[in-house]
């Protein structure tokens, strides 16, 4: 049984060289869900008048009033994604676009099984960045660095 030490010592050795790529993927997580957020926030802020259209009659989000769902949408979209791309604020910046992402399933009642699939999809992923968010690659990374250390 002694032949099977040297082996295990260089599968877990081994196995532990993907975790390089970890600031890669950090990364190219939060473009995709910056790009996915931010694309539909030009969509609303582009055509206004069908976003208001929406927002008064086929969204229905709780609690606020249309105008103002549709302010906060565009605004969270575009702000928070910029926020997550640049790992500036990100853990705050994956915890609004969680919210957004859990009212907008709220709001649609005509939603596909295909588009909630999506939307918890970003969720999931959103739910990564929020809880594994230690990105060595972002702004926030940098300010500690350099700030707080």
């Amino acid at each position: 049984m002694k032949w099977i030490d040297p082996i295990a010592r260089r599968y877990y050795r081994a196995s532990h060289w993907p975790e390089s790529l970890a600031p890669l993927m950090d990364l190219a997580l939060r473009g995709y869900l910056a790009s996915v957020f931010f694309k539909s926030g030009l969509t609303k802020v582009q055509s206004w008048d069908s976003t208001l259209y929406l927002f008064n009659d086929v969204y229905h989000v709780p609690l606020l009033p249309p105008e103002m769902a549709a302010i906060m949408a565009a605004s969270a979209e575009l702000g928070l994604s910029v926020l997550l791309v640049a790992g500036l604020l990100g853990r705050f910046a994956a915890a609004g676009l969680s919210i957004l992402n859990v009212v907008a399933v709220i709001s649609y009642s005509d939603l596909s099984e295909a588009g909630l699939n999506q939307h918890l999809s970003w969720g999931i992923l959103l739910g990564v960045m929020l809880t594994m968010g230690r990105w060595r690659w972002s702004a926030d990374a940098w300010i500690e660095r350099k700030f707080i250390s």
